[in-house]
């Protein structure tokens, strides 16, 4: 289902990072990308990757994959292009508050704390209290608060297109994962039918934008991060 990759790729993208943290690390860095849009340019590291890989369960940290060194490289493209556009909008800074929510929505993906704080001094960081950690979830925080401004708080849903979306893909997709069950009805998946419904249309419009704004953006891929 589409929703689900874009979940996957939502995550993505809100794996924020910034270069100051990230040259903060103690992790042998280097620059392998830029993105700009003629103003203000975008770096990427290595250590960018290592930290985003950082926050996927189970994923190899030392050595990290190839595959999933360059799926992190592309993530963060998107990601840098989401960053140069949000300065374009300045937002009040997030909260403490916000930041700590955030951080313990984060370590609801591991088994634990320690595993998550093991992984993040994989890459560099000294503890889950890490001010440039903290810094970073911050940003991330913004660039969230960037996307439900610049996308979800536009969408509109009518009783129409609720309708049509539950006969059209919420049942089939339900049935398809849960076979044996009884297909609520649309009374009862109201709520469930209309937030899938408003993140596909979501989705929809951030693929829209990642398309036009990567003709606006320059990309400069300066090394191989498999090397």
């Amino acid at each position: 289902m589409r929703l689900r990759l874009f979940g996957s790729l939502i995550i993505a993208i809100l794996v924020l990072l910034s270069t100051s943290a990230a040259n903060a690390q103690v992790v042998v860095d280097k620059t392998v990308a830029t993105v700009s849009d003629g103003v203000r340019t975008e770096l990427i590291t290595y250590s960018d990757l290592l930290w985003q890989l950082a926050l996927q369960p189970g994923t190899p940290l030392d050595p990290p994959r190839e595959d999933d060194l360059r799926r992190a490289l592309q993530n963060m493209i998107d990601q840098r292009i989401f960053a140069l556009e949000a300065q374009r909008l300045p937002r009040a800074a997030p909260t403490e508050k916000e930041i700590q929510d955030k951080i313990a929505d984060v370590l609801k993906f591991f088994p634990s704390a320690a595993e998550f704080e093991r992984r993040l001094k994989a890459v560099g960081f000294s503890s889950i209290k890490d001010d440039n950690f903290e810094i970073i979830i911050a940003q991330r925080v913004a660039i969230e608060k960037y996307l439900d401004f610049r996308f979800r708080s536009f969408v509109v849903v009518t009783a129409d297109d609720e309708n049509n979306y539950y006969r059209d893909t919420w049942v089939p997709e339900f049935r398809r994962l849960n076979p044996d069950a009884i297909v609520p009805t649309l009374t009862e998946a109201r709520g469930r039918v209309n937030k899938a419904l408003v993140e596909s249309r979501v989705e929809s419009s951030i693929e829209v934008f990642l398309e036009e704004a990567k003709r606006r953006v320059e990309v400069a891929m300066l090394t191989d991060v498999t090397r």
